[in-house]
C-alpha cells in the first residue's frame, strides 16, 4: 500500500493490517481525519479486502464510494478520511469489486425500509465528498413520517444488518447498505424551465412582479411615512 502525501510504501501482513493515526496500529496515517483505529486490510488467500471500523466520522471509501467492506483490485485508491492510499501488488481474479463478501446474506427488507435507506444513504451518494448520512428529522421530512416512525424503523434496521449500538451508528448502516449495494445513486432530474417554481418577487418565467402602488419594489411591503425602503444593499457605509 503507497501512502500517496509521502509516497511511503507500506507491506502488508499476511492476514490482517489494522490502518488508523494511534500508536498501535500497521499502518499509521498523521492525518486528522483518521480515527485512532480507522480500518482493517485482510488477506485471505489471494483475496484482499478493506473493512471500515466505523469509528470515524469520515469513514473508508474505494474510488471515490464509500464502502464498510469491500474486496480490493490492483490500483484502487483508498481513502480513509481524507488520507489517500493506492493499492499495489494484488493478484488479479475474477471479481467483481462491487460484490460484497456478505452480500449474499442481504436481510428481507419491506418497502418502507428501503424508503428510509434510500432517503439515510441520498447525502453519501451525491457528488461532494465526506457527506454524513441524514438525520432521523431529515429522513422523516423526507418521507413525510414522524420523526418517531424513523426512529423506529432504524432500530430495526440495525438489528436486521447486525450495527452494534455506539458512536456513528447511523454512518455505519448507511456504509454497510451503500457497500451490499441495496441503495444507488438516483439520476438527476431535469426540471423544465417553465415547470420551475418562481424565484421571490417573481412570476411565471421570471418575470419581475409589480409591487401594489405605494409599496416596495423589492418585497412588496407598504412604504413607510418616508416613502420606499432603500435597500441595504445599496446603502453606503458612513
Amino acid at each position: 500500500m503507497r501512502i500517496e502525501d509521502s509516497g511511503l510504501v507500506m507491506p502488508l501482513r499476511p492476514d490482517v493490517t489494522t490502518v488508523g493515526r494511534g500508536r498501535g496500529v500497521d499502518i499509521r496515517l498523521d492525518d486528522p481525519s483518521v480515527s485512532r483505529l480507522h480500518a482493517e486490510i485482510v488477506r485471505r488467500g489471494p483475496y484482499v479486502y478493506v473493512v471500515d471500523m466505523g469509528l470515524s466520522r469520515n469513514g473508508t471509501r474505494v474510488n471515490g464510494r464509500p464502502i464498510a467492506r469491500r474486496v480490493l483490485e490492483d490500483g484502487d485508491v483508498v481513502s480513509f478520511g481524507t488520507a489517500r492510499c493506492r493499492m499495489g501488488g494484488i493478484p488479479r481474479e475474477e471479481v467483481d469489486p462491487d460484490v460484497e463478501l456478505r452480500r449474499a446474506v442481504a436481510p428481507e427488507l419491506t418497502r418502507r425500509e428501503v424508503d428510509v435507506l434510500t432517503s439515510l444513504c441520498r447525502p453519501a451518494l451525491s457528488d461532494e465528498a465526506f457527506v454524513a448520512p441524514a438525520t432521523a428529522r431529515e429522513i422523516a421530512a423526507d418521507l413525510v413520517v414522524t420523526e418517531a416512525a424513523v426512529k423506529q424503523h432504524l432500530l430495526r434496521l440495525y438489528q436486521k444488518f447486525r450495527i452494534p449500538e455506539g458512536a456513528n451508528r447511523r454512518t455505519r448502516l448507511a456504509n454497510e447498505v451503500i457497500a451490499m449495494g441495496l441503495v444507488r445513486p438516483l439520476p438527476p432530474v431535469h426540471v423544465p424551465q417553465q415547470n420551475r417554481p418562481p424565484l421571490d418577487g417573481q412570476g411565471p418565467g421570471g418575470v419581475r412582479r409589480a409591487a401594489p402602488p405605494g409599496g416596495n419594489h423589492a418585497t412588496g411591503h407598504p412604504a413607510g411615512p418616508r416613502g420606499p425602503a432603500t435597500s441595504t444593499a445599496g446603502r453606503r457605509a458612513s
